[in-house]
C-alpha cells in the first residue's frame, strides 16, 4: 500500500492540475473567454482555491506560461538547464546554431499557443502587455548569451560585421513564436521541417 500523500505533495499535483486546466483553456477559448470559475470547474477546485493559491487571472496565465516555457514548474533560469549549458559548451558554431534551432522548437511545440494568448491579450490590458514586453525581454536576454558565444567560437568575426547584439536580434526573431506560428500553424510546416528550416537560416545569416 503507498504512503499516503504529504500536504505538500497534495498541495503541489492541486497547482499542477489547475495550470494544466488553465493552460488548456486559455488555448481553446482564449484571455477573454477564459474565467477563474472555469479553471476552478475543469480542475475540479473551488473557486477559491484559485484565487486564494496564484491571486488573479493574470497570476494564473503568467504562471501557465513560465510552466509551458520551461516545461515543468522548477525554478530553474533557462540558461542554467542541460540543453542550454550544452550549447555553450558545443565548440562548432554550425552546430550551435542547431542547438539553438532544436532547443526553440521543443519549446515553441509547448508554448507557443499560450504565447499566442498573452500577446493578443496585451493589445487590451496593460498588465499583460507588460508581461509580453517582459517575456520578449528574457527571450532577447538569453539569444544575446547565446550570440556572445557564438561570436567567440567564430573568432570574432560573424556574416555582415554583425556584433552580438544584432545576432540576437535575428535569432529573437527566427526562433520567435510568431515566426514559428506563422509557417507551422498558419502554412502547415511539421516542427521539424521548421527546426531544419531556423537552423539553415540561422548559419546563412550569422556564419561567415
Amino acid at each position: 500500500m503507498p504512503a499516503p500523500l504529504t500536504r505538500a505533495e497534495k498541495a503541489r499535483r492541486t497547482r499542477r492540475r489547475m495550470l494544466d486546466a488553465a493552460a488548456r483553456l486559455f488555448v481553446e477559448r482564449g484571455w477573454t473567454g477564459t474565467t477563474v470559475e472555469d479553471i476552478a470547474r475543469t480542475a475540479e477546485v473551488g473557486v477559491q482555491t484559485v484565487y486564494f493559491t496564484f491571486g488573479n487571472k493574470r497570476a494564473v496565465l503568467k504562471e501557465v506560461l513560465d510552466a509551458t516555457v520551461a516545461g515543468d514548474t522548477d525554478p530553474v533560469a533557462t540558461l542554467d538547464r542541460p540543453w542550454a549549458r550544452e550549447l555553450l559548451a558545443e565548440p562548432d558554431p554550425a552546430a550551435q546554431l542547431a542547438c539553438q534551432a532544436a532547443g526553440a522548437r521543443r519549446i515553441l511545440e509547448r508554448a507557443a499557443p499560450v504565447l499566442e494568448v498573452v500577446r493578443g491579450a496585451a493589445a487590451s490590458d496593460p498588465e499583460l502587455a507588460e508581461l509580453w514586453r517582459a517575456n520578449l525581454h528574457q527571450r532577447h536576454a538569453v539569444q544575446l548569451r547565446f550570440a556572445q558565444a557564438l561570436t567567440a567560437k567564430a573568432g570574432g568575426r560573424l556574416r555582415d560585421g554583425h556584433g552580438a547584439e544584432s545576432a540576437a536580434d535575428i535569432a529573437l526573431t527566427v526562433l520567435g513564436p510568431e515566426t514559428y506560428v506563422l509557417l507551422v500553424t498558419g502554412r502547415g510546416w511539421s516542427p521539424a521541417r521548421w527546426e531544419r528550416w531556423a537552423a539553415d537560416a540561422l548559419v546563412r545569416q550569422l556564419l561567415p
